[in-house]
């Protein structure tokens, strides 16, 4: 069996350290004994953004935060997806995550990071949007397993009534809020229609090719 390598490690602020692990061509980050990605499922995140550009009102030249650069599987697919009069806001809080990126997982990236569509901003998605006053067209968050942070307790207050309010306060009117998550959780759906959010729930599979578990990914529209 191929052994498992230990490449770097990462603080987070506020949480646990983040691992860097590779077996073979794959690369894995995890959280203690909690698995957070790897580069062998990538069909859940893919699909948060192809899944928010279909509902982009302005397809022309919108404006997306992404919260989380994790493998970059999100921003390769948005990029895919977009002209070239888009725009893309990356926030990544912990900057070894850029390092790994641009060093061990380069091939993995392709080049994303280094799309003249592409601003990244290394801090707190949360501080971001909250400086944004209808400013994005999308905002896409995948900064923890869920609503129900794991990484860091700091992300909770991103999936709180006063992070909502100021998610929905950064969308453009007709604006997409789309949130990933491992499993449903039907108190954060009633969380967001109270925030005043048209909300449509998906199940999407983990892998590219339709298989794996299923995760959730929440389409919230500001009116």
């Amino acid at each position: 069996m191929t052994p498992r390598i230990l490449l770097a490690t990462a603080p987070v602020p506020g949480g646990d350290p983040l691992r860097l692990f590779q077996r073979g061509d794959d690369y894995f980050i995890t959280l203690g004994h909690s698995e957070l990605m790897t580069s062998r499922l990538s069909g859940s995140e893919e699909a948060l953004a192809d899944m928010a550009c279909d509902r982009l009102r302005d397809d022309a030249a919108p404006h997306l935060l992404i919260g989380g650069y994790g493998m970059g599987f999100t921003l390769r697919a948005a990029l895919a997806r977009l002209g070239a009069n888009a725009r893309v806001t990356v926030a990544e809080l912990v900057p070894e995550i850029i390092d790994w990126a641009r060093g061990p997982m380069a091939a993995l990236t392709a080049g994303c990071l280094d799309d003249p569509r592409v601003d990244l901003v290394l801090g707190d998605v949360g501080a971001v949007i909250g400086d944004a006053t209808r400013r994005y067209d999308a905002i896409l968050l995948d900064v923890d397993n869920g609503p129900d942070g794991l990484t860091r307790t700091g992300n909770d207050r991103i999936y709180s009534p006063a992070g909502l309010a100021r998610a929905k306060a950064a969308l453009r009117p007709g604006g997409i809020l789309a949130i990933w998550s491992a499993a449903p959780d039907v108190r954060f759906t009633r969380q967001l229609k109270d925030a005043g959010f048209a909300v449509e729930e998906a199940a999407v599979r983990a892998r590219a090719n339709g298989k794996g578990g299923r995760h959730v990914i929440w389409f919230a529209r500001t009116a």
